[in-house]
C-alpha cells in the first residue's frame, strides 16, 4: 500500500477557515486546566424557570416531538411567537406563513443570509459583530462590510456613527444586518438611531436582518425597539430572536424568524438544507415559556441588572474602564487604564495572573485594531461565582 499523500487543497474553504472560533475553544481549556472561572462564553450557569423545564419532560412523556416537527415549527410555538409579537410590541404575524422555528438564532441566522443573499452582494453589519455573521455571510458569497460602533467615554457606551453607515451604502448593497442590543458592546440603539437606519433602508431598498436575541435584557432607561415596528420596516425585516438568552435554556437551541411570507418562505428553503428540524419536544416548552406573565421578564431583568453592577464594581475596583451595557448580558472593558494594550494577550495571561477567563473583543472585528484594548466579560452566572470572580481581580490592581 503506498502512503496516503496530503491533499491538493485544504479541507476547509479557505473564506471559511478565517473564521474559526478558537480563541473560545482556547480560553474554555485554559479555564479547565488553571480551574479559572470562566466569564469569557455567554451561558448561564443556571437553568430557566422550573415551570418549563417540566414542559419538556411532559412533552416527552406524552411523545410530542419525539419524531420530526412540522418543518415551520410545532403550531404551539408558533402561535406563541406570533402571540408575543403582538402583545409586547403590536406586531401582527400570521403563525402559519410568518414564523420560522430554527434551531438556535444561530441557524436563523445561517438560513436568512443564505437565503436573502446572492455571491457578489454586499452586506453592512455592525462592527464589533457576533462571531457566525461573517461565516455565513461568506457562504452566501457575499461581502461583509463593517460600520463600526465607537467607544465614547462621556457617554459611557458605544455609538453607531450615522454618517459612516450611509456613506457605507453603494450599489452592491443588499443588506443592513442589525444587532441591538448589541454582543459584545452592550449597546442598546435608541429609536432615533433605528428611525435613521429604517429611512436609509426605505429610501434605497435594502432588506433588514435583525438580531434581537437579547430583546429581554435591557436595563435602567434603555429601551429595546423592534426594527419592525418602524415606518416602511415591517415588510423589508426578517426579525430573530431565541429562546436561550430569553429563558436561560442555551442548549435547548430553539430560535425563530419572524417575517413577510415571502421572506420566510425563502429562509425556510434554505434552512431546510441545514438541520431541516431541530428541538421537537422543547419546542412545546418554549411555547409555555413565551406564555408566562410580564412579571417573569421583569425578574429577569433585575436579577441580571444585579449581576451587572456586582461584575462591573469588581471590575472598576481592579482598574478596567468599564462600559456598562445597556443590554445583553456583556461588560466590555478597555484594559489600557492597566496599562495594557492587547486583548489577546492579556486574556491569555489573565487565568494565571488571577484565575479568570474572558474574551478579547478583537476577535470580533475585520479591523482587529479597533478591538485590540478592549475585553468582555459575561455577567449570566451565580452571584457567588461573580463575587469570587471580582475578588480574584483585585489583584490586578495590587
Amino acid at each position: 500500500m503506498t502512503a496516503m499523500t496530503s491533499p491538493a487543497r485544504p479541507f476547509l474553504n479557505r473564506r471559511l477557515a478565517e473564521f474559526g472560533t478558537t480563541i473560545f475553544a482556547e480560553m474554555s481549556a485554559l479555564a479547565t486546566t488553571t480551574g479559572s472561572i470562566n466569564l469569557g462564553q455567554g451561558f448561564p450557569d443556571t437553568d430557566g424557570p422550573e415551570e418549563v423545564r417540566e414542559a419538556a419532560v411532559r412533552a416527552l412523556r406524552d411523545g410530542h416531538g419525539n419524531q420530526y416537527p412540522p418543518g415551520p415549527g410545532v403550531p404551539e410555538l408558533r402561535t406563541a411567537i406570533a402571540d408575543h409579537q403582538r402583545r409586547r410590541y403590536g406586531l401582527s404575524f400570521d403563525q402559519d406563513t410568518e414564523v420560522l422555528v430554527t434551531a438556535g438564532a444561530t441557524e436563523a441566522i445561517a438560513a436568512s443570509l443564505l437565503a436573502l443573499l446572492e455571491p457578489g452582494d454586499e452586506v453592512i453589519a455592525l462592527e464589533p459583530y457576533y462571531d457566525s455573521y461573517a461565516a455565513c455571510i461568506a457562504m452566501a458569497g457575499a461581502t461583509r462590510v463593517p460600520v463600526t460602533l465607537r467607544p465614547d467615554a462621556g457617554q459611557g457606551r458605544f455609538l453607531l456613527d450615522l454618517d459612516e453607515l450611509r456613506g457605507a451604502v453603494t450599489d452592491r448593497t443588499r443588506l443592513l444586518l442589525i444587532n441591538t442590543p448589541h454582543n459584545p458592546t452592550g449597546t442598546v440603539l435608541t429609536r432615533e438611531e433605528l428611525t435613521a437606519i429604517a429611512e436609509l433602508a426605505v429610501e434605497r431598498d435594502l432588506l433588514v436582518v435583525t438580531d434581537e436575541v437579547y430583546e429581554h435584557l435591557v436595563f435602567d432607561e434603555a429601551a429595546h425597539v423592534p426594527a419592525a415596528t418602524l415606518p416602511g420596516m415591517r415588510e423589508r425585516t426578517v426579525t430573530i430572536g431565541s429562546a436561550g438568552k430569553t429563558f436561560s435554556f442555551t442548549g435547548w437551541k430553539v430560535g425563530w424568524v419572524t417575517a413577510p411570507q415571502e421572506l420566510v418562505s425563502a429562509v425556510r428553503s434554505a434552512k431546510q438544507f441545514l438541520t431541516y428540524v431541530a428541538s421537537g419536544p422543547f419546542q412545546y416548552a418554549v411555547a409555555e415559556a413565551l406564555r408566562l406573565p410580564d412579571s417573569h421578564f421583569e425578574e429577569f431583568r433585575a436579577d441580571m441588572r444585579a449581576k451587572r453592577e456586582l461584575l462591573a464594581g469588581g471590575l472598576e475596583q481592579a482598574g478596567f474602564t468599564v462600559f456598562r451595557p445597556a443590554g445583553t448580558y456583556f461588560i466590555t472593558t478597555d484594559i489600557r487604564s492597566l496599562g495594557e494594550s492587547d486583548g489577546f494577550a492579556f486574556c491569555r495571561a489573565l487565568p494565571e495572573r488571577c484565575g479568570v477567563v474572558a474574551i478579547p473583543n478583537a476577535v470580533f472585528y475585520d479591523h482587529r485594531e479597533q478591538g485590540a484594548p478592549f475585553v468582555r466579560f459575561a455577567f449570566c452566572k451565580r452571584a457567588s461565582v461573580l463575587e469570587e470572580a471580582a475578588s480574584r481581580l483585585k489583584g490586578l490592581a495590587a
